[in-house]
């Protein structure tokens, strides 16, 4: 049998901003912006949802948009997958704590946009949980990513031994890895946000891992050090998972592969 995860699903837009991609389409929130004829969010959810050891999903949204969203994933939920809706927080941390705090342990956590994850992300994400990780993060390879689209991720986390990209993917083992939320506070853009970097992870190991002198496994030691739990990466190969539509450029890129794994299967 198959691990079991509860799926924290975050769907909400920044508070008091429209989003441009729906804007652009037509819609209230990015989640239901349509791609190759289905809502992102639907898309998302037809691929976690098949995961045989998923048991529940709590989708994380306002309250505003939650009626769309609601009649796209009553098409998911059944008896012993039900799916939840819970209002959403001003900022991610705080909704993916109010997740955690409705769903039961171990949670697997992803963006509604995300829709090209694969099941076997989720099961690195899971393997790494049941080897003994606290709190997991799926990360792919720079030149994997790039070998799917050269303009498909333009920021990369730089350590000694290589480039890496967030696959918006995560995995948290119990209410008391809660501490590690702190990864997800605005979308994990810290870079952007240097008061916010220094204050969860420390200047002296910011100044580590910026100018890559430590290597990604270091620096996962360092988080851990940091938070007192055992965080740990999701390795990922297929570069792919990285992958999630932000924006235009990134839609279109989703797009075209979603259109080639559409052409793969009618050959």
């Amino acid at each position: 049998m198959s691990p079991q995860f509860d799926l924290i699903l975050l769907a909400a837009q920044r508070a008091g901003t429209t989003n441009p991609l729906a804007e652009a389409h037509g819609v209230s929130h990015k989640c239901l912006v349509p791609i190759v004829g289905e809502p992102l969010i639907a898309r998302t959810l037809a691929s976690v949802t098949s995961h045989p050891g998923c048991r529940a999903v709590y989708i994380l949204i306002e309250p505003d948009g939650e009626p769309a969203v609601r009649e796209i994933a009553e098409h998911f939920a059944s008896e012993d997958r039900p799916v939840h809706f819970i209002a959403s927080d001003s900022n991610i941390a705080g909704s993916v704590l109010l997740g955690c705090e409705q769903g039961d342990a171990p949670f697997v956590i992803t963006t509604a946009d995300n829709v090209l994850i694969k099941q076997d992300s989720i099961d690195g994400v899971m393997n790494a949980m049941a080897a003994g990780a606290d709190a997991v993060a799926a990360l792919a390879i720079k030149d994997d990513v790039r070998s799917v689209h050269p303009a498909a991720q333009r920021f990369f986390y730089e350590f000694r031994d290589n480039g890496y990209a967030n696959c918006n993917l995560y995995g948290i083992a119990d209410r008391q890895a809660l501490n590690a939320v702190e990864i997800f506070r605005e979308g994990g853009q810290f870079m952007n946000h240097p008061r916010r970097l220094v204050n969860a992870f420390g200047l002296f190991n910011i100044l580590l891992m910026r100018f890559g002198w430590v290597s990604i496994d270091d620096a996962f030691r360092r988080m851990s050090k940091r938070f007192g739990i055992d965080i740990r990466k999701a390795p990922i190969s297929d570069g792919t998972q990285a992958i999630d539509v932000d924006n235009d450029r990134t839609y279109r890129i989703v797009e075209a592969i979603l259109e080639n794994r559409v052409q793969d299967l009618k050959i």
